[in-house]
């Protein structure tokens, strides 16, 4: 791998828009290792040597931590020059109110959400010092917004847009081009992707804007993992990525 000029770590790229977002990089020649629970054969077949599998539960943090203490992740990066982490994996439950929820679902939220993405963030960053290394958080409407029932995940996701902010501090934004750290927490829309199907099933009990969602549905007003993906990678290899910490695609403006 250390002969690759820009390589990518992605989690959660097995379904959804994890897996649009792995095809569109290795699409554009990126090599990607993929980091999830389960394989994606359909991307391997695809995509052949371009596509490299680690088969984690993210939210178990020790084993998390015990992966990235190994060099896999380290021959995997090599001397490439550009480095780009997607922190994609995440979940939206537990859904309801407080005393609803689950506390070990709380805990294993939390631990995937946050504790993956930022323990992954100083992984790749410690390893790609010498690289242009890209961190893209994906984040969400609901780190800006409070929506009932979603407190769990709104924190989890203004976690990251904060993180993000404070990252963005402590590195300041180097000429497009040359080593450095430059990082985003993006929110990029409402996806047409299987978190969207189990937000359409949850009782409106639990969640009362599930009407909403169903009506963007039903009006087409949700975009396809491809569609995002594209536009997702798009913003990431842009020049001006990280000028903004925190940002929504679907902004008028772009990096």
């Amino acid at each position: 791998m250390s002969a690759a000029v820009t390589v990518a770590v992605v989690s959660g790229h097995t379904q959804g828009l994890g897996a649009a977002l792995a095809a569109e990089l290795m699409t554009r020649g990126i090599a990607v290792l993929g980091l999830a629970r389960g394989t994606a054969p359909q991307l391997a077949a695809r995509f052949g040597p371009l596509l490299r599998e680690h088969q984690a539960d993210l939210a178990d943090s020790a084993a998390l931590a015990a992966w990235l203490a190994t060099p896999v992740l380290r021959d995997f990066l090599g001397a490439s020059t550009q480095v780009l982490l997607i922190n994609n994996a995440g979940t939206v439950g537990p859904v309801g109110a407080l005393h609803e929820q689950d506390t070990l679902a709380v805990a294993q939220a939390v631990a995937l959400n946050v504790a993956a993405p930022l323990m992954l963030s100083a992984a790749v960053a410690a390893a790609a010092r010498q690289a242009d290394c890209r961190i893209l958080h994906v984040s969400s409407g609901a780190a800006r917004n409070a929506y009932t029932g979603w407190s769990v995940y709104g924190a989890t996701k203004a976690a990251l847009d904060h993180h993000a902010r404070a990252v963005a501090l402590d590195h300041p934004l180097p000429p497009h081009g040359e080593a450095g750290m430059r990082i985003c927490s993006l929110a990029p829309g409402v996806i047409d992707t299987a978190m969207q199907a189990r937000i359409r099933a949850t009782p409106e009990s639990r969640f009362p804007q599930r009407e909403r969602f169903l009506a963007l549905q039903r009006d087409g007003a949700l975009s396809s993992p491809e569609q995002c993906a594209s536009a997702v990678v798009d913003y990431l290899l842009a020049p001006g990525f990280g000028r903004d910490a925190v940002d929504d695609l679907r902004a008028s403006h772009r990096p």
